[in-house]
């Protein structure tokens, strides 16, 4: 079985093509062939594979991920004693917001604003 890399994926028209190690012509692949619980492929994912001649060239009649390729998002993620810190100032900001909120105030549009954007950078951090 050759080998190779996913050189492109459209995940809305379920089809895309591989690089193979060797090289030669891209091979064309779909959604169809995917391993049960893959949905999609990424970009530079090493990949084992069938091939077969097609009408239009060759194209994948199976697949095997040999690795995922590591996500961007998560080597980006802030460290631990960070998001602690993070954390702390956000309870703290909190806790001026619903004190006004127990007096009666709304906060001002300003600091609303930033309070919103505070809340979901923080929830961006999170989901990763």
């Amino acid at each position: 079985m050759p080998t190779g890399r996913v050189r492109h994926w459209d995940a809305e028209r379920g089809f895309g093509f591989l690089s193979k190690d060797e090289g030669g012509e891209d091979v064309y692949i779909s959604a169809r062939i995917l391993p049960p619980g893959v949905t999609s492929l990424k970009r530079g994912q090493r990949v084992d594979f069938g091939v077969a001649e097609g009408r239009k060239g060759e194209q994948a009649i199976s697949i095997e991920i040999l690795e995922a390729p590591p996500s961007l998002a998560k080597a980006r993620r802030k460290s631990k004693e960070d998001m602690a810190v993070i954390i702390e100032d956000l309870i703290k900001m909190l806790d001026a917001l619903g004190n006004g909120y127990r007096h009666g105030r709304y906060p001002d549009a300003k600091h609303a604003q930033k309070t919103a954007t505070v809340l979901r950078a923080v929830a961006d951090e999170l989901e990763l």
